[in-house]
């Protein structure tokens, strides 16, 4: 059972004073009811410094003492190796200091936002995977995760119920270890303790100032509360002052993936196309908004990245999808930096944060395949504006905002490249920002709708 937390910045290994565990002290090990848990720092640099808490769980350690006996279940099953309550009680028990924001001559770090990231192996999510973004994108992170089948060579037997799953967002450190708190459990449906009335103050007190505003709060207090209508009952009730559920449920501002995925979709829709091949799809956001719009008759999307499209299947449930659906949608692997017949014949594609994961040196390979090989009557691409990074406070002027970008382009770069490939290829293009516009910065996103001159 293992949760890693890590760090990416200026002066990392700082993210030992927050956690109160010196990265120079190797391997810390506290006594638990049912195991150790054990804290070491596997990375330390000054740009990353990485934390893992380790869970050593001792099946024997819980069955003792229990007047309830399984059987064979007590001493036989996955609670060893699985993300879950235990390990929430593992983190108010190693990083509890943390949780209170308290860090004496770090306190300043400790208020401030910072480029967290954090994977939890192994979380039961019983095959829900949307589920996992509901509950945890709301919260501001960026949510990705692996999956595999139960047994290669058995798969029919479909696939396992857990996932690793990878967060990553700009949020205090005291936020992310609250949030991991509080979650681990909603998705726990065999917790190892008692659930009585302290779970309801630990949930207002670790919730306060974040699960109100949830959009699937009910889900996770239901979930928490091991769905205990008295228990659920009293924490509405004393969240709102005797008013056992709210009239008015608060608005959450969008993230801007989402303001990113409705202007593309926008531009698509008001394009006229029918026809729409999403290069680089990922997990399928931008598809499962097109499959709901019966003026999309035709949809594909292509990734290089396998387990991409696998997840994209998933969101679209293609697997159990009907033969109007199947005959609708196609799936398939590919790179845009080879020239496939697959990608050409449809009205327009999408092209959302792929080209700043290229290596420049591939952008002119990019650009023939694209606009001169596949080259569709529209094409809408996206990428970051490099001006804007100087709003986050946690970028230098040498930093991109993900590590796997190989440039970034300041809006004059972009047009610049933009009024290029028109003069090239016979487009002509429209650029504007997505996001909060800031004065001397632009928007975060930065978009431009292609058309092919007739």
């Amino acid at each position: 059972m293992l949760l890693t937390i890590t760090y990416t910045g200026r002066d990392t290994p700082d993210l030992g004073y927050l956690l109160y565990k010196n990265p120079n002290r190797g391997t810390q090990t506290f006594d638990l009811a049912f195991g150790r848990a054990h804290v070491f720092y596997p990375e330390i640099t000054d740009t990353r410094t990485t934390a893992a808490l380790l869970l050593d769980i001792d099946p024997l350690d819980l069955a003792k003492g229990k007047g309830n006996s399984e059987g064979l279940f007590d001493y036989v099953n996955d609670r060893p190796y699985v993300s879950s309550s235990f390990m929430s009680v593992a983190i108010s028990k190693v990083f509890g200091t943390a949780m209170t924001g308290r860090a004496d001559s770090r306190q300043e770090l400790s208020d401030s936002p910072l480029d967290l990231s954090a994977e939890i192996a192994m979380l039961p999510c019983n095959a829900d995977f949307a589920m996992l973004a509901r509950i945890f994108e709301p919260l501001g992170y960026t949510v990705s995760y692996e999956n595999c089948v139960l047994d290669e060579r058995f798969p029919e037997w479909g696939e396992s119920r857990y996932v690793n799953l990878s967060l990553r967002g700009n949020v205090r450190l005291r936020d992310l270890l609250k949030h991991i708190y509080v979650l681990l459990p909603v998705f726990d449906r065999q917790k190892h303790y008692w659930v009585g009335d302290d779970e309801v103050d630990k949930l207002l007190r670790m919730g306060e100032d974040w699960l109100e505003a949830h959009p699937e709060r009910k889900y996770i207090v239901d979930r928490y509360l091991y769905r205990q209508r008295d228990l659920v009952g009293e924490y509405f009730s004393r969240l709102n002052d005797g008013v056992s559920e709210p009239e008015v449920t608060p608005v959450r501002e969008p993230s801007l993936n989402a303001k990113r995925l409705d202007a593309v979709f926008s531009a698509l829709k008001d394009a006229g196309a029918h026809s729409v091949i999403d290069l680089g799809c990922g997990e399928g956001r931008l598809l499962s908004l097109l499959l709901k719009d019966g003026q999309f008759t035709k949809i594909a999307g292509m990734d290089v990245a396998q387990s991409a499209l696998k997840r994209a299947s998933d969101r679209l449930r293609l697997e159990t999808a009907s033969e109007r659906i199947s005959e609708r949608v196609t799936l398939f692997q590919g790179s845009l930096t080879y020239r496939d017949g697959r990608i050409a014949g449809y009205d327009a594609a999408s092209v959302m944060e792929v080209i700043e994961h290229m290596d420049a040196t591939r952008l002119a390979v990019f650009e023939r395949v694209v606009f001169d090989f596949a080259k569709p009557r529209v094409v809408v691409l996206t990428t970051p504006n490099r001006d804007y990074n100087a709003v986050y406070e946690k970028l230098s002027a040498e930093d991109m905002r993900h590590g796997d970008h190989r440039f970034e382009w300041t809006r004059a770069e972009f047009a610049a490249w933009v009024k290029a490939v028109c003069a090239k290829f016979g487009y002509r293009a429209a650029v504007s920002g997505i996001g909060e516009e800031r004065e001397d910065y632009g928007s975060p996103t930065q978009m431009g709708v292609f058309e092919r001159c007739e």
